[in-house]
């Protein structure tokens, strides 16, 4: 996500204001994809925590537990500014080991859900929670903030990457860009390294595909890939007329490319924008194609769009406090900056 981005919500003045004055400002409830099922070598638990991300908390446990950080799964990132919960797999830990964990002021509570078989991996989430205050808004913030809200639950929120995947300076996307065509570079990183850098360029030419077409991201368009929300499978639009109703009641969504070796260009007239936007960017499809191949990533396609569930908001004097929740892989980032009108950059 880049400051320039385009809003859905341009024409709507933002509230500004100042997020994450305190980390219970920024408060993170992951929904659990599945419980544990009760027996297995892994320990499932449900921790609280401020002011501490995830890799944190993973090597607090690894060296409070005795084990190693392999042995920890986690379904999602979470971030060290905020009041966090999220679920834990621990192999070969006891429950006696996990009961004896201190709780202080980083780890606040601790519930142990149960035994399962299987490690809790990237991605086995059914979304997140989210309660945020932002505190001095604007004055027309009692108008504006019900104007925007409408809009986006209504069309949808813009489903840009957060500049989380674009590191502290910005670039990590030029890296990725340098990895696919250096081999021998990308040879000297890890895999988990390497995999960062390169989705990082896929994510950035994402969000520029998206900011192309900001204006129609609730419309299909012959060649299109349109995801059915119910499963995230994705089919060839044919007749974009017919499709436009599932748009407008929710049930599909267009989607841009997170290129790879195996994933579908969109065509038509989506698929010259993904075209144009690569060629910007100083690729073609070929090159990114190979690219893929040799450094082993599949691509798939990212909706456009997301929606905008279980909202709550209140306006106490100049302080906004708005709850939601987003699928895997969505980012209160977008949410946030449609009412500030500028780029939280920490959210």
């Amino acid at each position: 996500m880049h400051p320039l981005d385009p809003f859905l919500t341009e024409n709507i003045p933002g509230v500004g204001g100042q997020i994450r004055t305190v980390p219970e400002d920024f408060q993170v409830e992951e929904r659990p994809l599945y419980l544990p099922c009760g027996d297995g070598e892994h320990l499932y638990v449900t921790i609280t925590k401020r002011g501490l991300s995830t890799p944190d908390l993973v090597r607090r446990l690894s060296s409070t537990l005795g084990v190693k950080a392999q042995a920890i799964g986690v379904a999602g990132l979470k971030d060290a500014r905020a009041v966090t919960t999220q679920m834990v797999s621990l192999q070969g830990v006891t429950s006696e080991q996990v009961t004896g964990l201190k709780i202080d002021d980083t780890i606040l509570s601790l519930q142990i859900l149960g035994r399962h078989r299987n490690r809790l991996r990237t991605g086995h989430h059914a979304g997140n929670r989210f309660r945020l205050v932002i505190r001095h808004v604007a004055d027309h913030a009692a108008e504006t903030v019900p104007a925007v809200l409408q809009q986006l639950s209504a069309r949808g929120v813009p489903n840009y990457f957060g500049p989380q995947r674009q590191g502290k300076a910005g670039d990590n996307y030029q890296v990725g860009a340098a990895l696919l065509q250096d081999a021998r570079r990308r040879e000297k990183m890890n895999r988990a390294t390497r995999i960062w850098y390169l989705n990082s360029y896929q994510s950035f030419l994402f969000n520029r595909i998206l900011a192309r077409r900001i204006a129609h991201l609730d419309r299909v368009f012959v060649g299109d890939w349109a995801m059915k929300a119910e499963n995230g499978a994705c089919f060839l639009v044919e007749d974009a007329e017919k499709e436009q109703s599932r748009v407008d009641r929710f049930e599909i969504s267009p989607t841009g490319i997170l290129f790879g070796s195996r994933v579908s260009w969109a065509s038509g007239e989506p698929g010259q924008i993904e075209e144009a936007v690569i060629a910007e960017a100083g690729a073609t499809k070929d090159t990114l194609v190979a690219s893929a191949k040799a450094c082993g990533f599949r691509g798939e396609r990212r909706a456009l769009r997301i929606p905008l569930a279980e909202l709550e908001w209140s306006l106490g004097g100049n302080t906004l406090t708005i709850s939601f929740s987003l699928p895997p892989g969505a980012y209160a980032t977008s949410v946030l900056r449609e009412l500030m009108k500028a780029s939280p950059t920490t959210a």
